[in-house]
């Protein structure tokens, strides 16, 4: 797996995205749209959320039949696959806030998983080519 480290901050989206797309050479144009999707909400939701103070994030990826994008970080404790299914079609006002950008990325990747291993959060997504 190639592997980038980087902290944890949305100034460093484009660092990401600019890794990750450079993988991604021999993928379908709505395949690396959907990819970017979802990079976009899990890297955002780590530089948000996963720390109190700067943290790093190291992002490990693999193409082969399937891409797999794996991101680690020692923030807090935090399974997004715990959150119930979100009703999408809910009327706004009454859909509890927070949760839409995960319920579309488990959407439209082929799997996402989570662990937690060693005090460090690994959450690794799958996009079927």
């Amino acid at each position: 797996m190639n592997e980038l480290s980087i902290e944890a901050k949305l100034e460093n989206m484009g660092a990401v995205m600019d890794f990750v797309n450079k993988h991604l050479m021999d993928c379908s144009p709505k395949v690396c749209n959907q990819i970017g999707i979802a990079i976009d909400e899990v890297f955002s939701n780590i530089a948000n959320y996963a720390y109190s103070e700067m943290g790093d994030v190291v992002i490990r990826i693999s193409v082969g039949d399937e891409v797999v994008i794996e991101f680690e970080d020692k923030g807090v404790p935090y399974n997004p696959l715990e959150r119930a299914d979100l009703d999408a079609k809910a009327v706004t006002r009454k859909r509890q806030v927070g949760g839409l950008g995960l319920f579309m990325v488990n959407k439209i990747m082929s799997a996402v998983e989570y662990r937690r291993e060693e005090n460090k959060n690994i959450l690794t997504i799958k996009k079927e080519k």
